[in-house]
């Protein structure tokens, strides 16, 4: 026995070994995950742009009240809240592709809608079906890229997967500045709308499904979770698979109980982060896109080296919601405390910058570990359960947040996020040990070739 485990681990060494080498040269000559991920690229720098612009909008020049930006954000997160599970069974049951393809599609024709609202009603209308196609584009492009890359490379893939999302958040919001700069806001919704147009195009070229059958993957489910066996599923029961297969799971459910936390004690405050650089006296309005550039470049930086670090997932992600809280909280002091223009700027920036790296400690290692531990048939519904229950936070936060501000003002709302988002950094570092050893004895009992 000891033998055996020796042999399977020294096994697992050499293709560790292997996959390091080799880098990232086999997902580069994967053509179809580099359409993937051009279409990312190009959605999610035309996305920056539009936030951006819709931030610049409605909170600086339609002066919004804050409660009114926290209906916005709301209208954002809840789609994926109510459509976060059906979206998921959608991509599991359906080609990924096409899903994909129409998703952009319709949200060509939402983001132009944009330029000819008028008021907040419209603005909330149009983000709540925005928000419908992004709830069913995350999870098929997820299940999508599990589809598409060799098990062996996941780690990397999801790496390049984050970091394109955060060269996007740092180079979208400076860019959006410059062009609203030089040609106003509406120009940047247009751009919005044609990075999508040039997203759907890429995506013609990946092929399309790859059709699984769940009861020829029964033995890959996870800690029982088992398929159908041939049997018909209801459409609840196969939706709800999902949350089933976390729950059996004791890392990834203590994966995502924390981030779950994180975002409902951040987006407390985060959500009103226009509110809070209101209090800067002359603030510019470029100073919210760089320091959102500077959050992304931390994340991005991030992102590129937490897979080297010999940490686990949860010491990772602990120690990333420690550090950010504290620097959040830092931040709410920056704007109140008096000193020179420039140097409140550098401080700023330098504070979303390293808070922007914490949260790649969190967001980066739980995705790698999640595409991992996800059988592929049922990735999608995986992680549309996983955007539904973040989006039930994000959803709680920004009420929470939008009644505090309001009560208590900007400055101590941020430091009591701040400290709340450090202190449920702190309990998962606390209790880390409690959960790898109850994760490691439940795979004991069903060993799985999707387990870290």
């Amino acid at each position: 026995m000891k033998l055996f485990e020796w042999e399977e681990k020294g096994g697992r060494m050499n293709q560790v070994q292997t996959v390091e080498s080799e880098g990232f040269k086999p997902l580069l000559r994967n053509r179809n995950y580099m359409l993937l991920m051009g279409s990312q690229l190009v959605s999610n720098m035309g996305e920056w742009l539009y936030i951006i612009a819709l931030l610049t909008l409605v909170g600086l020049k339609w002066q919004a009240a804050p409660w009114e930006i926290t209906a916005m954000t709301l209208c954002m997160a809840l789609p994926v809240l109510i459509g976060g599970p059906i979206a998921g069974w959608i991509g599991d049951r359906y080609d990924r592709k096409k899903i994909m393809v129409i998703s952009d599609v319709v949200r060509v024709f939402i983001l132009l809608g944009v330029l000819l609202a008028g008021n907040l009603i419209q603005i909330y209308v149009l983000l709540i079906v925005k928000g419908l196609m992004d709830v069913l584009f995350s999870p098929a492009k997820s299940g999508k890229i599990k589809e598409i890359v060799d098990p062996k490379h996941i780690d990397q893939a999801v790496t390049i997967s984050s970091s394109i999302e955060q060269m996007s958040k740092i180079i979208g919001p400076s860019l959006g500045g410059l062009l609203m700069a030089l040609f106003g806001i509406q120009l940047c919704f247009i751009i919005d709308a044609g990075a999508f147009v040039v997203s759907a195009l890429l995506l013609l070229g990946v092929p399309g499904r790859k059709i699984v059958k769940q009861e020829g993957l029964t033995g890959e489910s996870h800690h029982g979770v088992r398929a159908g066996q041939g049997e018909q599923k209801s459409f609840l029961k196969e939706i709800g698979e999902g949350l089933q297969l976390i729950y059996g799971i004791p890392l990834l459910l203590g994966g995502v109980v924390t981030i779950c936390a994180v975002v409902l004690v951040l987006q407390m405050a985060d959500s009103q982060i226009v509110t809070l650089f209101r209090l800067i006296p002359n603030v510019s309005e470029d100073l919210l896109g760089y320091c959102i550039s500077a959050s992304g470049l931390g994340t991005l930086i991030a992102a590129m080296f937490v897979r080297k670090l010999s940490w686990s997932t949860l010491a990772k992600m602990g120690a990333g919601a420690t550090a950010a809280g504290l620097v959040f909280a830092v931040c709410a002091v920056v704007v109140v405390t008096k000193m020179p223009h420039l140097l409140q700027s550098v401080v700023l920036f330098g504070s979303f910058f390293l808070a922007g790296a914490g949260g790649g400690f969190v967001l980066v290692p739980f995705q790698m570990l999640l595409m991992k531990r996800t059988p592929e048939h049922m990735t999608s519904r995986v992680f549309g359960t996983v955007n539904s229950l973040t989006s039930g936070a994000a959803i709680v936060g920004p009420t929470i947040g939008g009644a505090l501000i309001t009560g208590i003002g900007a400055v101590p709302t941020y430091i009591v996020a701040g400290l709340g988002t450090a202190a449920v950094g702190g309990v998962l570092l606390l209790f880390k040990g409690r959960i790898e050893r109850k994760d490691e004895a439940s795979a004991v009992l069903e060993r799985s070739p999707y387990g870290t």
